[in-house]
């Protein structure tokens, strides 16, 4: 059974950003990845971390992060390489597209490295999120709620 919770089992979602950031090519995403690791409550406050379970085997997770009252960031999409192919990441975009709007927010923004996650980033534009810019390899998106 699968099963998206927002979760403050922060060992669980440690060991998923840890393995995610060990992604080639991903090293850019994870600026001040330390101090986020620290604090990951103080971190996504105004926010949510989603943990994705099948059958409560932790598969993937997603975060959104405050930037103002209307707009949130999604962060640290990461679906373990042994469930990938399953629509996972497509779940966990529409759960957290969900929770940021319970959350009262009014837009989506994010960034990605389309040369390192081109299904990722293939997936984005099909889910409707526009490209708002481009610069150094990284991809700026956002999408309306």
């Amino acid at each position: 059974m699968t099963e998206i919770k927002c979760s403050e089992d922060y060992s669980t979602i440690k060991d998923l950003f840890v393995e995610y950031s060990r992604i080639k090519g991903a090293e850019g995403c994870f600026v001040s990845f330390d101090k986020e690791l620290e604090d990951l409550k103080g971190f996504y406050s105004g926010g949510a971390i989603l943990v994705g379970y099948e059958d409560e085997i932790p598969f993937g997770c997603i975060a959104i992060k405050m930037v103002d009252d209307n707009i949130c960031e999604a962060k640290r999409l990461y679906i373990k390489p042994e469930f990938r192919g399953n629509g996972y990441a497509r779940i966990m975009l529409n759960s957290m597209i969900a929770q940021a709007r319970e959350l009262g927010y009014k837009e989506v923004c994010f960034t990605t490295r389309p040369d390192v996650m081109e299904v990722a980033y293939k997936l984005y534009r099909r889910m409707g999120f526009e490209e708002t810019g481009y610069e150094n390899g990284i991809a700026s998106m956002r999408i309306n709620l």
